[in-house]
Formats: C-alpha cells, structure tokens, sequence
C-alpha cells in the first residue's frame, strides 16, 4: 500500500495545489511511482479524464507532474457552482446531479464510500500518495462532517504539512492559530509547517522559523519563495483573473463572466512574447483590445443576462462593428448564439436571446457531454480564416447541444461568421499551430513584425513543472519529508 503525505493550509488560496503538483514531480524525479488525491474540489475549472470523467484541472496538472494519465480515482468528488447556494455535484467523474448547500452538506457523509474507494484504488497502484487538503482545516461550523481536510486524514491516516502564505500576511497568526483550534489529536497529526511565497532574502527570516518552531513546537519544512512559472490555476481567486490592463503589443481581452469556468483555456497566448491577457468585467475595462475571447461558464442563461445588464453584450458588439475579432468556448459559444434554453434547469434555468453573433441556437437537455477530441479547423473565412486546416486537440464538457448554420468552424462542430467563431472545444488555442498562427494573424493585422517562437502547451507546461519542482525541492527539507513519509502518524 502506498505511503501517503496530505498538504492542508490555512486558508484557501495559500498554494496547496502547487505545492501537490511539486512534491508529486519531485517523487517521480525521485524514482517513485505517485499520484495526487482530492477528496472533494470545489471548482468551476475541470478536466476531462481519458475515460470522459470530469475532475478538477488541478488534479489533472498533479497528474502531468508525476507523471501518469488523469482518472477520477484522484478527485472523487467535484462540486462545481451553479449559483451562489447550490452546486452540481460530480461523483467518480459523472454527474450525481445539482443540490442546494445545505442539502449537500447534509449528505455528504454518504459520500465516503465513495472517496475511501478510490483512495484504496491509487494506495494498490502507487508508491506514494500526495493528498491536497480545501480551504482551512479549522472551520469550526463545518468540522463535525469534514471528508477533506483532518476528516480525511484520520481516514486515511495520513501524516499533513501545514502550509501558510506569507504574501497575504499574518503567517504566524496563520500557522500558530491554526494550531491551536485543532483538536489534540489532529494537532498530533501535522509533522510539519510550510511558510509559502516568500518575497526577498529568506535568510532575513530565520528568527521567523524560530519563532514559529518555538510557540508551535513543530518544526518548519521549508520557506517556499515566491516562484516565478506559468502553470494553470483553477482557482476563483487566480492572481490571473486581477489582471485587468493591457501591457503587451497584442491586447487579447477575456470577457469575466460571474461564473467562468475554464479560464485556463487562455493561458496559452502568455507564453508568446509582446501579447498581454487581461480580464474585462466591466464596459470601461473592455476598451478596444485586437482580440475578445468570450469564455465557458457555469450558468449560460444568467451570464448572458449579466452580459447584457452591465453593458457588456453592446460593447462588445460595438467592437465587432469595428473590426475586432471574437471567439466563444462553450458557454461562451452558446451565448454567441441566437438563443439560449433550459428547459429542465440543467443550469440555473430558463431562456434567453444570445448576441446573435452566430446562426446557431442551444438547448440544454439532461445529459452532459464529456470528452476528449482532436480535429482539423475547416474552410473558416473571416478573420479566423487564418486558422483553416490547422489540428487541434482538447476536451469537451457540456450540458447544452447547439444546432444551425452553415458554416461550421471545425470537424468537430462550431460556427463561424465574418469575425465571430466559436466552438466546445476547450483547450482548443493549446497547440502550436493553432495559437501561433492566431497571434500571427494579430500581429500582422496591426503591421507588425512578428517573431515570437511557438510553443505547444502541453511542452511548456512541463518545463514550468520542472521550475516549480526545482524550486521547492531546495526549498524544502526533503530528508524531513521523506522521514515524515516513512513514518506516518
């Protein structure tokens, strides 16, 4: 059976997911065989599986960092928001359907067959298991049935790293606090804290290290910098969803729907020198980029309402008159449309009008669609013209069908007109091909010279892999992480 270390932090945001992905990189450079595990992820960034299971894309890129293909094994539970109370709730991979908060929180218990069954799986398959707590271990309201932080650690008696950031401040009320809300037992359980995203001479901090080991007799793993690499984010809090201006010769502006999903599905045109990607929730942020990109979404109906109360829908519209170019994925494919229904409240329910930007409509049924694909862009015309022919790979995961038009944007369905495009495919901008032939076409449209080298995304993101694997591992005390490994609780 495996040997298991579970990372748990104070709060959400503090780096949990990153430091997984670094300590499951750095076994397997190690030799081992290892895997991540999260008990439950609330996100509205997933991943499809080979076997057309949706997980979080965190534990997809824990997966790439060690290496294996993503199952369902490694994210039994994903809630995903619908609204502000309630959440579709994604077990194994399929949807289980959509409940309220507080039916959740009454079932959830119910759920841990479920998460002990897949964990027993890995722990048969795997040397070592790197489990990522949610949130804050202390949340004392939500304790009595927690399965995801000390909860799951009993269950699984895993040994935790506790991990504070000290670029939002406070790490020692942080850290020590935390501490000291644990029961004794669970206290007894953390081998270890970890002080995350140090900013300047880390040398300058080792009466922080005393002081931490001395008021919380635990010792300090490490002191993690503060790290410099491009690696997708799933998270709502994402520092990459703050950024609201354009400092870049190609200004690409993402539409901030209220409940986007998949964000990362931009993250490609970052690695390209010279192009900016910023977020636009509002009409005043929009200006006048050289692309919009209009991205998926949670709840199609009510952002497209949002779309048009803030403005938004009549600026972009505005900027499509003038030339510039759009593309939807999914959600925002679907709003590009003619019209929007959902009937059986897949979502949050009802109808709408789309932009009518795209000759097609979306009716939202029952059943999601959850796949992997590759394909070939078709005879596009327009702007996106640029685009004919060239291969993409990526995933789909959809509750709405959308039908109409002539013009379809690839083998694998989508729509063009002039300079408006969309399609399901997430990921789609991912190959080199596909993205290095789009901001070609950006760059020339404003006469410029462009000499930026492509780069697929799936071979970048494992360089910016072995930079944070690097990093972390002459950050921490790897001789201590193994003993706490070896040893357990």
């Amino acid at each position: 059976m495996a040997k298991a270390i579970m990372l748990q932090g104070t709060m959400s945001n503090v780096g949990k997911s990153f430091l997984t992905a670094a300590l499951c990189r750095i076994f397997r450079q190690d030799g081992y065989s290892v895997a991540p595990f999260k008990s439950q992820n609330m996100a509205l960034n997933s991943y499809i599986a080979p076997d057309g299971a949706e997980i979080g894309r965190a534990q997809a890129l824990q997966a790439e960092a060690a290496g294996i293909e993503p199952s369902a094994l490694m994210n039994p539970v994903l809630l995903k928001p619908t609204t502000d109370v309630g959440s579709q709730v994604i077990v194994n991979g399929r949807v289980r359907g959509n409940m309220r908060a507080a039916e959740y929180f009454r079932r959830k218990r119910e759920l841990i067959p479920d998460i002990m069954s897949a964990y027993s799986a890995l722990a048969r398959q795997y040397d070592i298991i790197v489990i990522e707590g949610a949130g804050s271990p202390v949340e004392l309201n939500l304790k009595a049935d927690d399965i995801v932080n000390m909860g799951l650690a009993r269950l699984v008696k895993a040994p935790v790293l506790l991990v504070g950031d000290i670029d939002r401040g406070g790490v020692f009320a942080q850290l020590i606090g935390t501490l000291q809300l644990l029961e004794e037992e669970e206290r007894s359980m953390v081998k270890g804290l970890v002080v995350n995203r140090f900013r300047g001479d880390i040398s300058l901090f080792r009466d922080g290290i005393d002081i931490l080991e001395q008021r919380s007799g635990k010792r300090v793993a490490g002191v993690v910098p503060y790290i410099d690499c491009d690696i997708d984010d799933e998270d709502s809090l994402s520092e990459k969803l703050m950024q609201t201006t354009a400092d870049g010769l190609i200004d690409i502006a993402v539409i901030r729907l209220p409940k986007i999903s998949n964000f990362t599905d931009v993250d490609v045109f970052r690695q390209y020198k010279g192009v900016s990607v910023r977020f636009a929730g509002r009409v005043a942020a929009l200006g006048k980029p050289d692309i919009i990109i209009i991205p998926g979404t949670k709840s199609t109906v009510e952002d497209m309402r949002w779309l048009r109360s803030s403005g938004l829908e009549e600026a972009v519209m505005n900027c499509i008159a003038a030339g510039i170019p759009v593309f939807g994925i999914c959600g925002g494919y679907q709003i590009m449309g003619k019209s929007i229904s959902d009937p059986l409240g897949s979502e949050s329910g009802g109808s709408i009008s789309g932009m009518g930007l795209l000759d097609c409509d979306t009716v939202f049924g029952t059943e999601k669609r959850q796949t992997r694909v590759t394909g070939r862009f078709g005879a596009v015309g327009g702007f996106f013209s640029c685009l004919s022919g060239a291969e993409f790979y990526g995933y789909e995961v959809h509750m709405g069908e959308t039908a109409g038009g002539d013009c379809a944007l690839t083998d694998c369905g989508g729509s063009f007109a002039e300079n408006a495009a969309g399609c399901y495919v997430h990921g789609i901008f991912d190959s080199a091909e596909v993205s290095e032939r789009l901001i070609r076409r950006l760059y020339e449209k404003k006469g410029l010279s462009f000499d930026s080298e492509a780069v697929d995304r799936r071979e970048y993101r494992s360089a910016q892999l072995d930079i944070l694997a690097d990093s972390v591992r002459k950050a921490l005390d790897m001789e201590m992480i193994y003993r706490i490994l070896e040893e357990g609780v």
